[in-house]
């Protein structure tokens, strides 16, 4: 019954987690950039 239930679940939350972190890395990219 877990199973099933995962990827309803995980699907949406990597979803909008993926691109936070990638505005995160890509902010700190941007931001180190900007001190050297």
């Amino acid at each position: 019954m877990i199973i099933p239930n995962l990827p309803s679940f995980f699907v949406p939350l990597v979803g909008l987690l993926l691109p936070a972190i990638t505005m995160v890395i890509f902010h700190l990219y941007i931001q180190n950039d900007d001190i050297f």
